[in-house]
């Protein structure tokens, strides 16, 4: 009697006892399986890498021993100035001094919201009738200076859009306002913002200022009119 008491408690300490050590293996496994599935349920996701905004598309005058009514061109990919204009400031702003202000005219331009976050500040907008011309951007830097640049419109045409952005960009830059550069490229070139022909009631439209085109879109050629230009993100 004593000695079976005595296995008894020594098994009761010792934990030997094999119907608990198969039901410890059984709860082992199933915590193995429930580990093994939670991974494959939720397996770790990669961390989604940031996207590029697209670069700003420009051209700028570099000479400026010489002013014309523009200082270059820029062709935005759309109207929304939210969008547009951090991929702007950040081309802009080591080259003329951080961009502050900015104004448009309204007529082109949906939504104009007052102040536009940007990399590392914000630029307080602003929209001006009749006095800002539809095609233009005018741009300020604090203590730095002013910029306008003809506002390509983003559905035209590659080949179009580079006449305009060469006619913007010259040396001394071009000698007609925004609006009428865009009208005068569309009369010389018979084409549309999108490079399709334009029918004869749309060419008439621009007749009376086909004149003054071939000062508005003049020919670069040479070194000394490239080296006067620089164009980003074409």
């Amino acid at each position: 009697m004593d000695g079976t008491e005595g296995i008894s408690h020594t098994g009761f300490h010792a934990g030997s006892s094999p119907a608990k050590d198969e039901t410890r293996a059984a709860a082992e496994a199933v915590r193995r399986r429930v580990r093994i599935m939670s991974a494959t349920l939720h397996p770790t996701l990669p961390h989604p890498q940031p996207v590029a905004a697209p670069a700003a598309r420009l051209a700028l005058r570099t000479d400026g021993s010489s002013r014309g009514l523009l200082d270059g061109a820029w062709w935005p990919r759309s109207r929304d100035l939210l969008r547009e204009l951090p991929a702007l400031t950040e081309v802009l702003d080591p080259l003329w001094g951080r961009i502050t202000r900015i104004a448009v005219n309204p007529e082109h331009w949906p939504v104009i919201p007052g102040r536009i976050p940007v990399d590392g500040h914000v630029v307080k907008a602003g929209w001006f009738t009749p006095e800002i011309d539809p095609h233009k951007l005018l741009l300020l830097s604090y203590g730095t200076g002013r910029w306008d640049l003809l506002v390509i419109p983003p559905e035209t045409g590659a080949e179009s859009a580079a006449r305009l952005m060469a006619a913007a960009s010259g040396q001394d830059g071009p000698p007609l306002t925004a609006s009428a550069l865009v009208a005068a490229d569309a009369a010389r070139h018979g084409v549309s913002g999108t490079d399709q022909p334009l029918g004869p009631d749309e060419a008439g439209e621009y007749e009376g200022g086909a004149p003054a085109v071939s000062a508005a879109v003049p020919r670069q050629n040479g070194p000394q009119g490239l080296a006067s230009r620089l164009i980003i993100g074409m």
